[in-house]
């Protein structure tokens, strides 16, 4: 990786800070803000968190070596020793660092970020296995996993840390990715995680109620999207969804260039769905028609949204359609298996949201033959939103034939008491078709054997993790393979 050692001053350029006190034309090994990790050399930045105030550290940081340190509130004694800066929000001055530190990598390639509730993930894939089909050097940013290239490396946020993030974009640069595609969720923007990042552009794909746990309204969660666009630079395109009633909210007011895409109304991308059943969509533009692996009105907007994205980063027409056709849905997005007899079909999807659950089980009932019933297994996770729990239940109940209520991940909470959230939405008559089994297995196992011939289970709100994760441990867990299992036994 490229040599990035500077010196503070040179990391602080074109930053404005209010104070500083001693030697800012030093050298720097690295820059931190975790100070478990500083070493001799290092510039510790001191962030006020939601569990805990870097300020708390300073001193820690010190002994363990730092030469340098950046805070909003300075400390009380100064050591001679250090060079202290006093910033205004050391979480954005994070992010600018962590730019300069990293040679500004952003600037280099064409970075595209995805932001909504639903639909990041998948249309990040998508963009990224598009550009490839077309011939692209590129990486990603995502829940499920990271690329450069060809190489996959494991994700832990949907969006890492501001060091994290451009240690990833300055490895892309190095092996010449032209393009770079990310997931912006509302608690990166807030945290100031993509602070100092140049982008290409932006694109909104939806929202509904989510992470109100954190974002405490959802005036509050729709100001944390909406900034993302606020801060895209005017040479950059900003391409929002208007079919969701927050589309134009977003571009309100923004410096980027901005463009809308939709499927039923006018709109600068558009497109018709002309079929769409269990083998694929087939999508009408213009004179032409498109065939598609993906499934589901929700993916036809995620396929629009790569398709216009591609073609305001100037793509042909006709190849982008072309590479289209062959592209595939991200693991545990509709992800669907037959059980050996051809009679069952299950379907895998990360729906943990009611707007995401109801999209879900509405394109279900658009696919299944008339006397097929749909089953559908389902939870909420622990210490996240509690409101959105029993209006999921709900949405379980109103829309499949049979719901099965049961754990997600509990984390630190009493499964039990989740699952009784979940059932204070349900009305009598919702309660007699709904079974409740705390038991996240034995609830697949359970709605395999209720499932008769041309039934389809829906297994919602775990998708891709290969986890349970209960009181701070993470147990092995995969609901497509212990949906398999179920089938077979």
């Amino acid at each position: 990786m490229t040599n990035m050692r500077k010196t503070i001053i040179q990391l602080l350029e074109g930053y404005t800070y209010k104070l500083v006190q001693g030697n800012t034309d030093q050298p720097l090994q690295n820059v931190r803000f975790d100070s478990r990790k500083i070493k001799d050399g290092d510039l510790f930045v001191a962030i006020p968190g939601t569990q805990f105030d870097g300020h708390m550290f300073i001193e820690k940081a010190i002994e363990k070596g730092a030469t340098a340190v950046i805070a909003e509130q300075m400390p009380s004694a100064l050591s001679e020793k250090v060079c202290f800066i006093q910033v205004a929000d050391s979480a954005h001055c994070l992010g600018y660092l962590a730019h300069q530190f990293y040679g500004r990598p952003s600037e280099n390639l064409r970075l595209v970020g995805v932001t909504g509730t639903n639909g990041k993930t998948t249309t990040v894939n998508l963009l990224y296995d598009l550009f490839r089909t077309l011939g692209y050097k590129c990486g990603m940013l995502s829940t499920i996993e990271n690329k450069i290239n060809d190489e996959v490396f494991t994700a832990t946020h949907t969006t890492p840390d501001p060091l994290q993030i451009n240690e990833m974009l300055r490895e892309m640069v190095d092996q010449s990715c032209d393009f770079a595609f990310m997931e912006v969720s509302s608690h990166a923007v807030d945290q100031k995680r993509i602070a100092g990042l140049h982008f290409a552009g932006g694109i909104f794909t939806n929202m509904s109620h989510d992470h109100l746990d954190y974002h405490k309204t959802m005036k509050a969660y729709i100001e944390a999207k909406k900034s993302f666009f606020d801060v895209l630079p005017k040479g950059a395109f900003a391409m929002v969804n208007i079919d969701d009633k927050r589309g134009r909210v977003m571009i309100q007011n923004a410096k980027a260039q901005s463009y809308t895409y939709s499927i039923r109304q006018v709109a600068d991308f558009r497109w018709k769905i002309l079929e769409n059943n269990i083998t694929g969509l087939i999508l009408s533009l213009d004179d032409m028609e498109i065939m598609t692996q993906l499934i589901g009105e929700f993916n036809a907007y995620n396929l629009l949204a790569a398709y216009g994205a591609a073609i305001l980063l100037g793509q042909d027409k006709i190849q982008t359609l072309t590479a289209i056709s062959q592209l595939k849905a991200a693991e545990g997005r509709f992800d669907y298996v037959v059980d050996e007899q051809g009679e069952r079909t299950g379907i895998v999807d990360y729906a943990h949201t009611p707007d995401a659950l109801e999209k879900v089980l509405t394109t279900i009932h658009t696919l299944r033959k008339a006397e097929a019933r749909i089953i559908t297994v389902v939870g909420c996770g622990g210490d996240r939103d509690r409101e959105k729990r029993p209006v999921m239940a709900k949405m379980a109940a109103t829309l499949s034939d049979q719901a099965i209520l049961t754990s997600d991940n509990p984390r630190t909470e009493d499964p039990e008491a989740i699952l009784r959230d979940m059932e204070a939405g349900l009305n009598e008559e919702q309660k007699g078709k709904v079974l409740t089994i705390t038991n996240r297995r034995e609830a697949i196992r359970t709605a395999c054997r209720l499932a008769a011939k041309g039934d389809i289970i829906l297994v919602a709100g775990k998708g891709h993790e290969k986890y349970q994760e209960i009181n701070g441990v993470r147990y092995e867990f995969d609901d497509k393979a212990v949906l398999k299992s179920a089938f077979e036994g």
